[in-house]
């Protein structure tokens, strides 16, 4: 994999967040539901406590694929739909 391959691949990881609004409350309450410690499920999706907190306050602009689909297989929901396509 070249340079430009490389990068293409990490600018197609990521997920601009902002597509859905929602995600921050609908993270906290799937995370109040499960009842589990945020440092408990932050260190199973592999990411630091943080890290889920700005998250759940909406100071992320950007999360890749990758973590939500991590995150959304700790708490066993969906909180997006990577299957829709945004709209313009």
């Amino acid at each position: 994999m070249n340079i430009f391959e490389k990068s293409l691949k990490i600018n197609m990881d990521i997920v601009f967040r902002k597509t859905d609004e929602k995600l921050p409350s609908k993270l906290r309450k799937a995370r109040t539901e499960d009842g589990r410690s945020v440092q408990v499920l932050a260190t199973a999706a592999g990411i630091s406590s943080a890290y889920w907190y700005q998250l759940e306050t909406d100071k992320r602009e950007w999360v890749s694929e990758e973590i939500i689909r991590r995150i959304e297989k700790v708490l066993e929901v969906q909180l997006l739909d990577f299957n829709t396509p945004i709209a313009a």
